[in-house]
């Protein structure tokens, strides 16, 4: 999916710079000789910075969903476009200059890593990403998503490199590596993936034979209601679990929109819900309607009462490793019997 390469500067290009430097120091070069940096690659000292600049010279190319990018030096001010993207920097202990506001509340950031954004600059939601406000922040880097912003891609590359993971479906660890690389951040990255392995590992251990346990997963929008199946944020760490799916469940796509006819469908050994809400209470109305319907309460899962409702934000919208994580430990707890 993607790769780099290093370039460094030639014999020629080194002898003039190490003449250059001596002319400065010694006072022959008037003062201006030698290399300057652009002025928006320089860390602002009022702006989050995450690691020392490497050599000025250095540069790395990265393969994405829109074709390739390099990048020079390890970038200081990274914009970024996409609410699972946010989540990874943080993990990396990358702060960006700016990120999107949350799907819920576009203003600002989801609660859950709100309080490592501050002093974060909002430049717009995912669909509509303020390019204005991101050209403000003279970024070095901007990170995002072909699903969500190809239209405005060029727009973006002309403020500073771009590099677009695909969608956000399925596998978060693929764009979680993908944005590693971009950041120059690739050992890290693959500490931080090293950790889930251990944490599902771990799992694994604890829930013991209740891996069997067979798990619905239901999402009500305004409008609408979903199946969830295995091409999902949810599914794909239940997929690394190793929990079971429910027959009618266990297919490898994203979802289906159903009617209520379809209720039956959501049977399972336990089932996990959760509702997206756009403001105006809509989603909620849905999900009291339809959990008032006879055939939802016919399902076994609840007349057993193990369909839980849970968090919309952690267990599906945002998407990233930090929300996979508290996934993980909430799922422990409802597959235990513990919540």
């Amino acid at each position: 999916m993607f790769s780099r390469t290093y370039r460094t500067l030639g014999g020629k290009a080194l002898a003039a710079f190490l003449l250059a430097l001596v002319m400065l120091v010694t006072g022959c070069g008037g003062g201006q000789t030698g290399e300057q940096k652009p002025a928006e690659s320089q860390p602002d000292a009022q702006t989050p910075s995450n690691e020392a600049t490497p050599a000025a010279d250095q540069s790395y190319t990265i393969k994405h969903a829109m074709g390739e990018t390099t990048i020079k030096g390890t970038p200081q001010r990274v914009v970024m476009l996409t609410t699972q993207g946010v989540e990874t920097l943080l993990a990396l202990g990358v702060k960006p200059v700016g990120a999107v506001g949350s799907f819920t509340d576009p203003t600002t950031f989801y609660d859950f890593v709100k309080p490592q954004l501050e002093g974060v600059q909002v430049v717009g939601s995912e669909s509509q990403p303020n390019l204005e406000a991101i050209a403000a922040l003279k970024p070095d880097l901007i990170l995002g998503m072909k699903f969500r912003q190809e239209k405005v891609y060029q727009q973006l590359s002309a403020i500073a490199p771009t590099v677009f993971v695909e969608e956000p479906r399925g596998d978060w660890k693929a764009n979680f590596m993908l944005f590693a690389e971009a950041v120059n951040k690739k050992a890290e990255g693959e500490k931080v993936l090293e950790d889930w392995n251990k944490k599902v590992a771990a799992f694994k251990e604890k829930v013991g034979d209740k891996l069997s346990t067979e798990v619905s997963v239901v999402r009500f929008m305004p409008g609408r209601v979903r199946i969830y199946y295995n091409d999902t944020f949810l599914g794909a760490i239940m997929k690394d679990l190793g929990l079971s799916r429910p027959a009618a469940q266990n297919q490898e796509k994203f979802a289906d929109e159903v009617t209520k006819e379809r209720i039956p469908e959501m049977d399972g050994d336990i089932m996990f819900y959760f509702t997206y809400e756009t403001g105006d209470g809509e989603g909620s109305k849905l999900e009291k309607e339809w959990t008032n319907e006879s055939l939802w309460k016919n399902l076994n899962v609840v007349k057993n009462n193990r369909a839980y409702k849970v968090d919309d934000t952690i267990w599906n919208t945002s998407g990233g490793v930090i929300a996979a994580n508290k996934v993980v430990d909430e799922m422990e707890g409802y597959i235990l019997g513990n919540k």
